[in-house]
């Protein structure tokens, strides 16, 4: 059976994450049942990463083994149009390997996390982004992330459900990019490790939050991750404001 790779967007709004679930609505149902409208017995799609309810993505990848031999540029028309109107698109495909796995041959996940401080409310990016109300010191959050990078246990920033074996993860990179925003600022916080625990980018963004509007110190950022307990962390961020920008392979497949 030909294998593809699919390179996805999505807004994760109206979703209870990527995982196919018993009864709410899920990326990974919407995605199997537009393939299943072009081959009643495709099996089930395998993934990069399970986004969380609300998460978006703009570059997570799946895979999947269809029976018909199609060329990547007509599978993923077809898909798309069988997705309608769901707010989900294929924006890549390609043929691979049948021993290619989206999981398990990703090198890295990349996050972004966007926050936007201003008073006044929302309009046009609701629902894309966390919005706080005071401004935030980006150089202050910036001196806190430097504590994170590294090889480290991040029990503190790991959810109680995260089923992951262990909590050691090395965060490779955590940047702070800063932009103009009408009435306030826009801040992004860039995040890449080979793979990422339960909640832990949202962890460190409610974490880093919490230093840039002065409540806490830059340095409480290394004392709460050397605490290795999860009362130590700052509030954990909504969803609104995760993207899953992309998964790193040793030859990228698009």
């Amino acid at each position: 059976m030909p294998r593809y790779a699919f390179r996805i967007e999505y807004d994760g709004r109206p979703f209870a994450g990527w995982q196919r679930q018993d009864g709410p609505d899920s990326v990974q149902q919407r995605l199997e049942e537009a393939l299943r409208a072009l081959e009643p017995d495709v099996p089930s799609i395998a993934a990069a990463g399970r986004t969380d309810a609300g998460v978006h993505a703009t570059g997570q990848v799946a895979h999947a083994d269809m029976a018909k031999d199609w060329t990547p540029f007509r599978l993923s028309e077809a898909v798309n149009w069988h997705l309608k109107p769901a707010p989900i698109a294929i924006t890549a495909c390609a043929r691979v390997s049948d021993d290619w796995h989206a999981r398990f041959s990703a090198q890295e996940r990349r996050y972004t996390f966007r926050i936007i401080a201003r008073r006044a409310p929302l309009a046009l990016d609701a629902g894309q982004a966390w919005r706080v109300i005071g401004p935030l010191d980006v150089g202050r959050m910036r001196e806190g992330a430097k504590y994170l990078i590294g090889q480290h246990d991040f029990t503190t920033f790991r959810a109680s459900i995260c089923q992951a074996k262990s909590p050691v993860k090395t965060l490779d990179e955590i940047t702070l990019e800063e932009f103009p925003y009408p009435g306030g600022q826009d801040i992004r916080l860039h995040l890449r490790a080979r793979s990422f625990l339960h909640n832990q980018v949202r962890s460190i963004a409610g974490t880093l939050e919490r230093v840039g509007t002065g409540s806490w110190p830059p340095a409480r950022v290394g004392q709460a991750l050397a605490a290795r307990d999860r009362a130590a962390c700052g509030p954990v961020s909504p969803p609104d404001g995760l993207v899953l920008t992309g998964v790193g392979y040793p030859d990228d497949p698009f």
